[in-house]
């Protein structure tokens, strides 16, 4: 299904605060020593891009991981603040290959990017603090497809019973 190296998919919610920073760059290094070698990102502004940079990060020690951007409609950087804009362009700069979903936003845009982030992926690195979003379905569907789900943010009490 992925030619025998491992699928990797980021989720979590836009407001991520970098709190995690540490934390998230130690998991893409961990899963990459255990055979993880294509990187999913959605490109939203949070949590997305922050994983993409400590994927980027890994990319200047090794030469064999893919970064794949699933980007929900090509204009979809527009609204982003100029300093996510930035990271936004300096990202798709390092991704291997760049998917548009659609050629401009539909009201299932996102459910549709979020599918393809998850179908064939292996392991789910989210931020995910418990409520009903986007987020939620992604891991919901992720635990439906049996993927291995690696929840980052940091409450304890924090439960994939989706």
């Amino acid at each position: 299904m992925n030619c025998g190296y491992k699928i990797v998919a980021f989720t979590g919610h836009r407001d991520y605060d970098g709190s995690v920073d540490e934390q998230l760059r130690h998991v893409v290094a961990t899963l990459y020593n255990e055979g993880a070698r294509e990187f999913r990102v959605g490109m939203a502004e949070g949590f997305d891009l922050a994983a993409a940079e400590a994927v980027i990060e890994l990319m200047e020690r090794v030469y064999d991981i893919r970064l794949v951007a699933f980007i929900p409609w090509p204009d979809f950087y527009k609204p982003l603040s100029s300093d996510d804009q930035r990271r936004y362009h300096n990202i798709l700069g390092y991704c291997d290959i760049i998917h548009y979903i659609a050629p401009r936003y539909t009201t299932s845009i996102f459910r549709l990017r979020n599918d393809r982030l998850v179908d064939g992926a292996d392991t789910i690195v989210a931020w995910w603090r418990g409520t009903q979003s986007g987020t939620g379905y992604t891991l919901q569907r992720a635990r439906s497809q049996r993927c291995h789900i690696v929840n980052l943010y940091p409450d304890p009490q924090q439960s994939l019973d989706l």
